[in-house]
């Protein structure tokens, strides 16, 4: 009997092996995501204390940005799920490496915050694309690992490299300088990112069948002389709108996912935006702020090591619900640090808490939506987030003015509202196939 072509690829990849085309991917997608924004909080008491602008108006600046987030997360979907993968992420990339430079020259905080919006948008489509690629070219086995392994390099690494950097060149290059090369950076991403192949379950699922099988063959995957032997079906050239997917069939997972991507963007951005400069009101030298910074920063890569192990282990749903509750805890008990060691020690389980939360809640809204709409559901999800962080972002600042309690007791019932609403995103996706999570739909 013939076998759907849909239900072939879908499975070759399932059950493949990592091979050279799998690594090109992985590294050209993680180098993408890595080249991010993160840095700017790290930048913050530089430019208040040069004069270049304001707390307010850094407030602006850092809202623009998020702003521009949230549209390039939620305009992406149609044009990533329609288009195809690799297009949007070469746009994005192009668009964000760009407009970072051209935002480093801003002789004002007004041009600085639109051209920052620029380059949110830009960073705010790539990243679901880079989420629906390594997904989509992951075997079932290990997708948890291999996305896990993506956010350590791209999501993790970038804080404290970030914060790094900005310490070791801020006195040489200055704020506008490190902003260059991260813009420099991602126009080499760029030109590696023509190596990039389209994924085969997106080709295979809008009407380009052949050129899935070839693509598995040139993986090793596969030897087929022709797709003759395969079945066709709605699903095998699907012409539905994404959105209408996505609000028509899981409008639930939607509104889940939201509320949880909304808390973990709102602390971690809102944290990592103004972090080094609530130490700096402590009395802390901006060197000293940025060094403790980097210090909890460290918690982060570290986070993403162990969501390696603990996302095939124990799965995602246990993983996110158990550090979504710990990092209340840790949220309440910075309050209460009162010595620097403790202030450190406190602050690097707050931020890996945070992190392993809300990153394998992040993997597991990758998941949970079909290929045809993968985009378009984690794309609106992850805006929620970006709303969060536009409103916790200048939010942060104005409650830090008025004592350090505010601004942790917010975060502490964001993080407890998480911790619920991630059970109600789906069930438990390890070890499953993607097209059995959430079949395509025509």
């Amino acid at each position: 009997m013939a076998q759907s072509i849909v239900a072939y690829v879908d499975a070759t990849l399932d059950n493949a092996e990592i091979g050279r085309l799998h690594k090109r991917v992985f590294a050209i997608v993680t180098a993408g995501l890595f080249i991010d924004f993160i840095i700017l909080g790290s930048l913050v008491p530089d430019m208040v204390r040069s004069h270049f602008a304001s707390p307010a108006e850094i407030g602006t600046i850092g809202t623009a940005q998020i702003i521009g987030l949230f549209i390039g997360a939620i305009g992406q979907g149609e044009f990533t799920d329609r288009l195809g993968r690799k297009r949007v992420y070469q746009l994005s990339v192009l668009l964000y490496s760009l407009a970072t430079i051209a935002a480093a020259q801003a002789p004002n905080p007004l041009w600085l915050a639109t051209g920052r919006l620029i380059v949110g948008i830009g960073l705010g489509a790539a990243s679901p694309t880079c989420f629906s690629y390594v997904a989509e070219y992951s075997p079932k086995r290990i997708r948890g690992r291999a996305t896990a392994f993506m956010q350590f390099i791209g999501g993790a690494c970038v804080w404290p490299l970030g914060t790094l950097f900005a310490l070791g060149f801020r006195d040489t290059i200055g704020w506008r300088g490190i902003w260059v090369v991260i813009g420099l950076c991602g126009l080499v991403v760029f030109a590696l990112s023509f190596a990039l192949p389209e994924s085969p379950r997106w080709l295979v699922t809008h009407g380009q069948g052949r050129r899935a099988l070839d693509l598995l063959e040139r993986m090793g995957l596969g030897s087929r002389a022709s797709g003759d032997e395969f079945t066709l079906d709605e699903t095998t050239d699907i012409r539905s709108d994404p959105m209408r997917v996505v609000f028509r069939r899981y409008r639930k997972r939607i509104i889940a996912a939201m509320i949880c991507f909304f808390a973990f963007f709102g602390a971690a951005l809102g944290l990592g935006g103004w972090l080094p400069n609530i130490l700096a009101d402590r009395g802390f030298t901006i060197t000293k702020s940025l060094t403790f910074t980097f210090g909890m920063q460290l918690s982060f890569p570290l986070s993403s090591l162990f969501m390696m192990y603990s996302l095939e282990r124990f799965g995602r749903i246990r993983t996110a619900v158990t550090a979504f509750v710990l990092a209340v805890v840790m949220s309440i008990t910075f309050f209460y640090s009162s010595s620097d060691t403790m202030v450190l020690v406190v602050g690097f389980w707050m931020n890996f808490f945070i992190q392993l939360a809300g990153n394998s809640m992040q993997i597991f809204t990758s998941e949970v939506f079909p290929t045809n709409a993968r985009a378009s559901g984690f794309g609106l999800a992850q805006s929620g987030g970006r709303v969060g962080a536009a409103l916790s972002f200048p939010a942060i600042g104005l409650l830090s003015t008025y004592g350090l309690g505010y601004v942790m007791t917010g975060i502490a019932v964001m993080m407890a509202i998480a911790a619920v609403a991630v059970t109600q995103i789906g069930t438990e996706t390890r070890g499953r196939s993607l097209d059995e999570i959430a079949p395509p739909t025509g």
